[in-house]
């Protein structure tokens, strides 16, 4: 397999769900807002997947002056068979394609998690710029899965009412199934369309 033999095309968010569920490290694309999706096949094979969406909160104001100037890459995934560079190859089709499409879009913003190993290297070999590193936050460990959920999920409501999967986390916090932990800040990055 080479690089250029990948194909990266717009799709719909079911035709990569369970790809990115199985493979990123997450696990999930809960709570994302997504606004465009790509799949990344190889003869036909699905290989990879990637999400852009809007930032959670108001948090687009740092990038742009409405938050229809920013995109957030929210999930990025490729099978470890992908050559080398086959990452930084996938994000500069996507951006290509948003400068293209969605041209409104003035900036895209990307974090890497350290508490996952995560440093940014791919950020960097694809020319965004690094920005700095966001504050400690607060999460919650599930005690029974070890599963690691930001204090915002315990928060998200959809027309006044708590979604089901924040009840249900509501109900282990206040059942000692959650303990709080500190989340370290991730790395900011920053890829400039016009």
């Amino acid at each position: 397999m080479k690089v250029k033999e990948l194909s990266v095309e717009p799709c719909i968010v079911s035709d990569v769900r369970g790809f990115i569920e199985k493979n990123h490290y997450s696990k999930s694309i809960n709570g994302v807002k997504i606004t465009q999706c790509f799949r990344v096949e190889h003869d036909g094979e699905l290989v990879g997947a990637v999400l852009f969406g809007q930032m959670s909160t108001t948090a687009w104001r740092k990038f742009g002056d409405k938050e229809g100037d920013v995109l957030e890459l929210r999930r990025l995934v490729l099978i470890d068979e992908c050559p080398r560079n086959s990452e930084s190859y996938t994000i500069g089709c996507c951006l290509r394609w948003i400068k293209r499409k969605l041209p409104e879009v003035k900036v895209v913003v990307s974090y890497s998690d350290p508490m996952y190993g995560h440093t940014g290297v791919i950020y960097r070999a694809s020319n965004f710029q690094f920005i700095g590193v966001t504050p400690d936050d607060k999460g919650f460990r599930d005690l029974e899965s070890g599963k690691v959920y930001h204090s915002r999920a315990l928060r998200t409501k959809y027309k006044g009412e708590y979604k089901p999967f924040v009840k249900r986390l509501r109900y282990k916090l206040e059942n000692g199934g959650l303990e709080e932990i500190v989340l370290k800040g991730k790395n900011c990055f920053i890829y400039k369309l016009i």
